[in-house]
């Protein structure tokens, strides 16, 4: 027999086994990261834009800047509110003057001397009653003039008496818990004011801007939207079947579309919950058709891959 004859034998021969072999498991999905979506914390006017979109950025670096203006002035106000009430604390605890002592004593005085004047009078107009010398009317008058200064000298007795007692305790607490309220919205104020320059809270590519210079977003739309990590990682779908052949941690390969070159990952999560349709609503081999999530982490290497480009990992068989 020739060799071209024993060349052709041999590749159908090599056909056949490899139609015959079994294929490795495999999961389809795209290749992904973490996006954070940094959301506008106040309706302010976007100031400035320090990066682009693309560009690598480190944690901590200066993203994008609000007009602080309007927050500025809330946070003055509320400093000031907060001064007052400090202020009307010390008052409380350091209780009444002195001064104040004795102007209420000086009051309540002259309010014991008018009633006393009150009373006399009131008392030289009774017995000229019997005779018709006085009218009922003014006797009347004179009568309820006298109560009216012993209720000013009742009054006057009890503020007297407050200002010696001095402040009370409840007085104390409200003074504090408006203090603290006056404090904490200052606070808030403040930190307000320093979201409105947006820094990265991660290493990563800034995926998007939205907004450009001027525009003035609603609160919590997002202003940057970044990409985070040093590599993407492979979202796939694992398929009922494959499903027990896969745990966390193990190392898989995977086959990115479009690049020659199989990069080892490891497996960092697997969804207890299928997606898609639920497990009750399938009997039978429809059960093959859930797919559970997961996600393989890949290397530095994988660090230029592009994100969303469909990728295919090939998976251990089934451990004992």
């Amino acid at each position: 027999m020739n060799r071209p004859i024993l060349r052709s034998v041999a590749c159908a021969l090599a056909l056949a086994l490899a139609a015959c072999s079994k294929a490795p498991p495999q999961a389809l999905g795209t290749l992904e990261y973490d996006r954070i979506g940094m959301p506008a914390p106040a309706a302010e006017r976007v100031l400035a834009i320090k990066v682009r979109e693309g560009e690598q950025v480190a944690a901590g670096q200066p993203l994008l800047e609000l007009d602080p203006t309007h927050t500025q002035a809330d946070l003055a106000a509320a400093e000031a509110q907060a001064q007052q009430q400090q202020a009307n604390l010390l008052e409380l605890r350091v209780g009444p003057r002195q001064e104040d002592i004795a102007k209420a004593r000086a009051d309540l005085a002259a309010a014991e001397a008018q009633a006393r004047d009150a009373r006399a009078y009131y008392q030289r107009l009774l017995p000229l009653q019997k005779d018709n010398y006085a009218a009922a009317a003014d006797i009347d008058r004179a009568r309820a003039a006298a109560g009216n200064a012993n209720g000013q000298v009742a009054a006057a007795k009890a503020a007297l008496d407050a200002l010696v007692h001095g402040t009370r305790p409840e007085q104390v607490a409200q003074g504090e818990a408006a203090l603290a309220a006056a404090q904490a919205q200052a606070a808030a104020q403040k930190v307000l004011l320093g979201k409105l320059a947006l820094v990265a809270p991660r290493a990563g590519r800034v995926d998007s801007l939205p907004y450009k210079l001027g525009d003035q977003a609603p609160v919590g739309a997002p202003l940057v939207v970044l990409l985070a990590g040093d590599a993407p990682y492979a979202r796939i779908y694992l398929q009922e079947p494959q499903r027990a052949r896969l745990r966390v941690g193990d190392t898989v390969q995977v086959h990115v579309d479009g690049h020659d070159k199989v990069y080892q990952g490891k497996v960092r999560l697997i969804r207890s919950e299928p997606e898609f349709t639920p497990y009750y609503a399938l009997i039978g081999e429809d059960a093959a058709r859930l797919s559970y999530l997961a996600e393989v982490t890949l290397g530095p290497d994988a660090a230029e891959l592009p994100v969303g480009v469909p990728v295919r990992v090939d998976y251990p068989e089934a451990k004992p």
